[in-house]
């Protein structure tokens, strides 16, 4: 189609996600947050887990978790890690995130343990911090099958703090798993556009991300995510955000 090897491509690919993984770095400082919620949505790289042999790399290979961090407010997303759904990335998305909020906040995950020990880490005891455990029913053969699960009960768990009844809530990260899917074919549901490596990955999904902060704008705010939360001043263009340089 382009005339272009597909190898030149996904170089280019990589150069671009590595470039858009700085302009969070540097631009997601001293952020106003006030109340983020952390969830993590399935992929997986290569083949499925169940396809990996004992010769091939399982870190790099497999199932693979995007571990998403989104400011209930602005829509922001300040911080994402990939790896696997263990301690170690929630350790690692947990102490980003630490270090790019200027206050304390309110912070609600769904009931994945290791949490708990890394969010004492990494914030101590300077969070307001609760868990949204979720109860889901029996799996009804008749339902398609990657319909959700139907939830029959949810509850509260204050882990740290004073958090606020009426803000501990993952609805709006959940959503964002919805956005992704839609915006980032590697994620689509049966779909042969996996990524065959876990650095290309990296890169569509922090290209994916640079976007959704500087250059989508958000329906209900009017102004993309880093407007809302002071970041910029305007919404970017695709050539600036691929230019972009400090």
């Amino acid at each position: 189609m382009t005339g272009v090897h597909r190898d030149t491509i996904m170089r280019l690919l990589e150069r671009v996600g590595e470039n858009c993984a700085r302009i969070m770095d540097e631009r997601m400082k001293d952020l106003p947050c006030r109340k983020v919620q952390v969830d993590e949505i399935w992929t997986f790289v290569a083949k499925k887990e169940r396809q990996v042999l004992a010769g091939d790399n399982r870190q790099e290979m497999g199932d693979q978790y995007v571990f998403v961090a989104l400011d209930a407010d602005s829509k922001l997303v300040p911080v994402f890690k990939i790896g696997k759904r263990d301690g170690e990335t929630a350790l690692a998305t947990m102490t980003e995130l630490s270090r790019r909020v200027s206050r304390r906040l309110q912070l609600t995950t769904d009931g994945f343990r290791p949490y708990i020990s890394s969010v004492e880490e990494s914030f101590g005891a300077d969070v307001d911090y609760a868990q949204l455990i979720k109860e889901f029913g029996p799996e009804d053969p008749d339902r398609a099958r990657y319909a959700p699960p139907v939830v029959i009960g949810v509850t509260q768990v204050v882990v740290n703090g004073n958090p606020k009844t009426a803000d501990i809530s993952t609805s709006y990260v959940e959503r964002q798993n919805l956005t992704i899917r839609m915006m980032c074919r590697r994620l689509t549901r049966l779909t042969n556009a996996f990524s065959k490596k876990l650095e290309n990955l990296k890169a569509a999904i922090a290209l994916h991300f640079a976007y959704y902060n500087f250059c989508r704008v958000h329906t209900t705010l009017r102004m993309t995510p880093a407007m809302t939360a002071g970041i910029t001043n305007h919404i970017w263009g695709m050539a600036e955000l691929l230019s972009y340089s400090n």
